[in-house]
């Protein structure tokens, strides 16, 4: 298979490490983790202007007609600055639940970037959420856990059960019965908790929409680990090869450069199952892209954990404060780790589709 990146997304990937390199630093990074929304404005207009926010959007509907290959250098990207803006949330997931239920209404202003999409869906800490025909449309109850952004959105994209199968809907903030409680995660990042009683929303499509967003979810999900753990590693590189003990620098000790090789493995071998994922994500036959989804988030969950920690204990105390970025690449790590299931949720899915026999 060949991996050669194109003309175009070589220059993708260099025009967008350059902006951030530019503009995304860390200690940009930590002054907009410090305002009330914890993301910027003027850096979601460079991704308007940029075209990123089309991404997902077919080109004849003015979009990128980017594929995931393009989402996967993207996410990479935002995952070495690891970046606060709702791009996640809003463009690679309400953006491919609207690609992928036809609807086009929204899309004028998710591309310039003035409408928001917050993606709910179902995770271990969620209560069932149901929906119901009443009259003419649709009403949702339950509740619905670890929304990434969820205050930030114009609309929120749920799924929820239609008898035994699922839907996506479109709900407005504004709607009767909708209430949202904000919550931060560990890395400082914005989520929130929704509850829908007797709610009103819009149907938007069905069950194998909601699969095909959270399998893109999935993929960028490791693209962006991947991106974060490239930092982490340059990180634990450079302090190694800086901090002087002894008269010398540490990185000369033999059992930290062993470690350090680990970690580079394990970056490597990471890197490979998002190039998987990424490929992952086209496979028509179903259970071909969930096994090979599930390797890759299985894979790329252990070396972020293996890298986390290694970075961490090798920088020493510094690793853990608020003025080293480290700490910070660590904690990011752990969220990602637990969006779209954890390592051993995954590695479950492993064992019952590839070793038990069928019924």
């Amino acid at each position: 298979m060949d991996f050669a990146l194109s003309e175009e997304q070589r220059l993708l990937s260099d025009s967008l490490s350059r902006l951030l390199k530019d503009h995304y630093d860390f200690a940009a990074r930590r002054a907009i983790l410090a305002t009330p929304t914890g993301w910027s404005p003027q850096r979601w207009a460079d991704y308007a202007e940029m075209g990123l926010l089309g991404l997902t959007v077919a080109a004849e509907d003015g979009g990128f007609g980017g594929s995931a290959v393009d989402t996967m250098l993207v996410m990479q990207a935002f995952g070495r600055a690891m970046i606060l803006e709702p791009y996640l949330a809003s463009v690679v997931l309400g953006g491919t639940a609207l690609r992928l239920a036809g609807h086009q209404a929204h899309l004028p202003g998710l591309l310039a970037g003035t409408l928001k999409l917050a993606f709910a869906y179902e995770n271990v800490f969620s209560a069932p959420t149901e929906a119901r025909h009443v009259g003419q449309g649709w009403r949702l109850e339950g509740r619905k856990t670890l929304v990434l952004h969820g205050a930030s959105a114009d609309y929120l994209v749920v799924s929820a059960a239609i008898n035994e199968k699922r839907a996506l809907f479109l709900v407005s903030p504004d709607a009767p019965g909708f209430a949202m409680q904000a919550t931060t995660l560990l890395d400082g990042s914005r989520s929130s908790t929704l509850s829908f009683t007797d709610t009103p929303a819009q149907y938007l499509s069905g069950e194998e929409a909601v699969s095909g967003v959270v399998d893109v979810g999935l993929a960028a999900v490791c693209a962006e680990a991947v991106g974060v753990m490239e930092t982490a590693y340059a990180l634990t590189v450079e302090y190694l090869t800086t901090r002087q003990q002894f008269g010398r620098p540490i990185g000369r000790n033999q059992a930290l450069q062993h470690r350090v090789a680990e970690m580079l493995v394990a970056l490597e071998q990471a890197r490979s199952m998002a190039m998987l994922a990424a490929m992952a994500v086209t496979l028509e036959a179903p259970e071909e892209r969930k096994i090979a989804l599930s390797q890759a988030k299985w894979q790329v969950a252990r070396s972020a954990r293996q890298i986390g920690q290694t970075a961490i204990q090798l920088h020493g105390g510094i690793g853990v404060t608020e003025e080293y970025a480290v700490g910070h690449a660590h904690r990011r790590l752990i969220v990602l780790e637990s969006l779209f299931g954890t390592e051993s949720c995954h590695l479950q899915t492993l064992a019952e589709q590839t070793y038990l026999p069928s019924a």
